[in-house]
């Protein structure tokens, strides 16, 4: 079985840094695609940072692009979000979610992502 759980959430003034981390289970980490998604008070799930199986690549949303970092330790089997210069508007609930089919393009859209953590609630006040 599958398991994704986060940490790291917490609240935060605009302009801090957090860093979330995401420990994975139940099966070959270093396989598979991994991402972050958010959702926003209000709002649908949105797409973050997404990361290929071996590292190499990485995707960011625009609203994220410079201030956030995905990163990936395959031998620990965990997922990182290092996010700078935080705004409020980066107040959500952020989800850790992996792909369902090894060795998948980070590009791939939602549908791909077939695990998923509970979540972590980030606050950004001003």
């Amino acid at each position: 079985q599958v398991t994704l759980v986060e940490s790291g959430g917490g609240w935060a003034l605009a302009g801090d840094s957090l860093r979330l981390s995401c420990a994975a289970s139940g099966r070959t980490f270093s396989r598979f695609g991994m991402g972050w998604f958010r959702q926003r008070p209000g709002k649908d799930r949105e797409f973050v940072a997404a990361i290929a199986w071996n590292g190499r690549s990485a995707y960011y949303s625009d609203s994220v692009q410079g201030r956030f970092t995905i990163s990936r330790d395959n031998a620990e089997s965990t997922l990182k979000l290092t996010m700078r210069n935080l705004k409020p508007e980066d107040t959500a609930v952020y989800y850790c979610a992996g792909h369902l089919r090894p060795y998948n393009n980070p590009r791939s859209p939602i549908s791909e992502y077939g695990y998923w953590g509970p979540g972590t609630q980030v606050t950004v006040s001003s």
